[in-house]
């Protein structure tokens, strides 16, 4: 079979889009990394429910980061989907795991649960979902490096982020992954 010969015109601009692709990956990484210099992120660490590999999640954090009181502590938590979900589904699911983290009336609770479904879109495999905590402020959203949304509430930035750091984890072995970089 023969190959297609491109011209140079061709190859100039596939290099060009390349190279353009890879300028806005690194800016866009570099947005909410920016906020997190010398952080170091931990490999990916899988998570499975019911045999279904759902999302490969990374914490990243500075070395100094304590994890009995990482409210207190800038870092972010990446999630990269393995399979599509609904964002109604991930919003709902989140709400029921943040309820196992601490009290919330239903005020609360159905505020919370608008705003993540308003933040939270369908993904599909490969996309991300960054949350990026940041202390005294609440959590700052990321989908595929692209900036969403702020939740300004302290409360639900401890709640949420204790889905997957919190003691009470239904998660704990995935929390153990996590957290093994920090004593």
């Amino acid at each position: 079979m023969q190959q297609k010969r491109r011209s140079p015109w061709q190859v100039a601009s596939a290099g060009l889009l390349g190279a353009l692709l890879g300028m806005l990956w690194f800016g866009a990484a570099q947005a909410f990394e920016s906020s997190l210099p010398g952080a170091v992120a931990t490999a990916p660490v899988r998570m499975t429910v019911w045999g279904f590999e759902v999302y490969d999640a990374k914490l990243w954090a500075r070395p100094d980061f304590a994890p009995a009181q990482y409210g207190r502590h800038p870092f972010a938590l990446e999630l990269q989907y393995l399979r599509g979900l609904k964002g109604g589904t991930i919003a709902q699911t989140s709400l029921d795991e943040m309820k196992r983290q601490g009290p919330m009336n239903e005020q609360q609770s159905q505020a919370w649960l608008k705003t993540m479904q308003g933040l939270f879109p369908d993904v599909k495999k490969g996309d991300r979902i960054t949350g990026v905590h940041k202390p005294e402020q609440g959590v700052e959203f990321w989908v595929n490096d692209r900036l969403v949304g702020l939740v300004n509430d302290m409360q639900f930035a401890q709640l949420f982020f204790g889905i997957w750091l919190s003691p009470q984890t239904s998660a704990p072995d995935l929390r153990k992954s996590l957290l093994a970089r920090w004593p």
